[in-house]
């Protein structure tokens, strides 16, 4: 089960579990239920998930189940279901912990930005303390914002609480300083990463490796892949892989590839895609596409990361209609769905070329795998409408009908195709 989850099989591992209970070889408690409804959502839906709840033993149905639930309606964005469950929660009185408010800051960091503090205020009046992943969640948003002085004051208070800034921790902040220009405050955050002895700080390298490669630094990418390629570890091949393309050094790329490919026989999607992503990023379609066939040669399963590289090689190449292509073979395949950032690329595209009828669609296909609809989505296809300079009836509705509420990029969006709306006047001239 494990190593079927490991691996993104969740309809091998459905298949599993139910084998298991049909057969009687475990006793089911809670965990196992929690397990098998977590499946379920993954694989087949949150209706379907939440009949299986019924079938669930009273005994059994506590905190765990609906946690489970709860995380995944944010996991497909479900905004107005994901605020039912952590209702349904209380309503049962059942002791709500630190998973299900992160599970709630997650879901607001990524759609409504302004809930964050209502969620901060309730956990403060329930008594619940910030874990180390509440803190992260708080110092991504801030940074997200480029509001670095806000981030830098959650980790102090992070400090202050007892709680440490681990390696992910500094790597999310560093990116941040990168992001804002701020190089060399990114800098003093990588060298505590290292703390002085690669030996014992290892595990840093894989966050390390694309935060120098962004940084421009060959020469410090250079010496930590030397450092890790006497014995070789896959994530830090992956990142270097991710450093030598940001550096634009595509040999240096394929080297560390090729380094993989003979260390270990069996590559997975993960490992193909870092490297198609490299020659995305630089529309080097025929590399791509020679890439791919040897991927297939070697039997590797192709899944959403490696369709969404795909995807963003034909994109950054100007075949968007071939991209559009592979994402709707991907999306009838029944095991997985495609990334919410596949279609987010597509959509883009056909929103800077003012294709209004594609954007639509693209909107709509969004919504039949199960993404539910955020601010970005809205601005893309509104940002369609712009380019067409084509009035859009009825789009304040739709975000109402959504729970949205047009922020100030989308407000400014809304009052520039307002002006495209036809007046009595404007035929007349016309």
């Amino acid at each position: 089960m494990f190593n079927l989850r490991k691996r993104r099989l969740f309809g091998r591992a459905l298949q599993l579990s139910e084998w298991v209970e049909a057969n009687k070889r475990k006793d089911f408690g809670e965990r196992d239920y929690a397990s098998r409804l977590d499946l379920i959502a993954k694989v087949r839906g949150l209706h379907k998930a939440e009949v299986y709840i019924e079938k669930i033993p009273k005994s059994f149905k506590g905190e765990m189940i609906y946690r489970t639930l709860l995380a995944n309606c944010v996991a497909v964005y479900d905004v107005k279901k994901a605020v039912e469950v952590f209702n349904k929660m209380k309503d049962l009185e059942l002791p709500i912990t630190i998973f299900s408010y992160n599970q709630l800051l997650l879901l607001y960091k990524r759609h409504d930005k302004k809930k964050i503090a209502d969620v901060l205020l309730l956990m403060e009046k329930e008594n619940v303390k910030p874990s180390l992943f509440t803190y992260i969640l708080l110092i991504d948003t801030k940074g997200q914002s480029n509001d670095i002085a806000g981030m830098d004051q959650i980790a102090e208070t992070m400090k202050a609480e007892g709680i440490e800034p681990d390696i992910k921790t500094q790597a999310i902040m560093a990116r941040h300083y990168v992001s804002g220009g701020l190089k060399e405050k990114a800098e003093i955050v990588l060298k505590e990463m290292e703390g002085g002895n690669l030996d014992e700080h290892r595990w840093a390298c894989q966050f390390m490796l694309p935060l120098y490669g962004s940084l421009g630094k060959a020469d410090e990418v250079s010496r930590l892949w030397n450092f890790c390629k006497k014995s070789p570890r896959l994530d830090e091949c992956v990142a270097a892989i991710e450093a030598w393309g940001q550096l634009k050094n595509i040999p240096e790329a394929e080297a560390v590839f090729e380094l993989m490919s003979k260390t270990w026989k069996k590559l997975s999607s993960k490992h193909y895609s870092t490297l198609l992503k490299v020659y995305a990023n630089h529309k080097m379609l025929s590399k791509g596409k020679d890439l791919i066939k040897q991927m297939g040669d070697s039997g590797c399963r192709i899944g959403p990361l490696t369709w969404d590289a795909l995807i963003k090689l034909y994109v950054e190449a100007g075949e968007v209609e071939k991209a559009d292509s592979i994402l709707n073979k991907a999306a009838q395949q029944n095991q997985m769905k495609p990334m919410f950032s596949s279609y987010m690329i597509v959509m883009e595209k056909y929103a800077k070329k003012g294709d209004i009828h594609n954007a639509e669609k693209m909107f709509h296909r969004m919504r039949q795998a199960g993404y539910q609809a955020r601010s970005k989505q809205f601005q893309t296809l509104i940002q369609a409408y712009v380019n067409a300079k084509a009035p859009c009836y009825g789009m304040r509705e739709r975000l109402k009908a959504d729970g949205l509420f047009a922020n100030k990029a989308v407000a400014a969006q809304l009052a520039q195709v307002d002006a495209f709306k036809r007046t009595v006047v404007s035929d007349l001239l016309d």
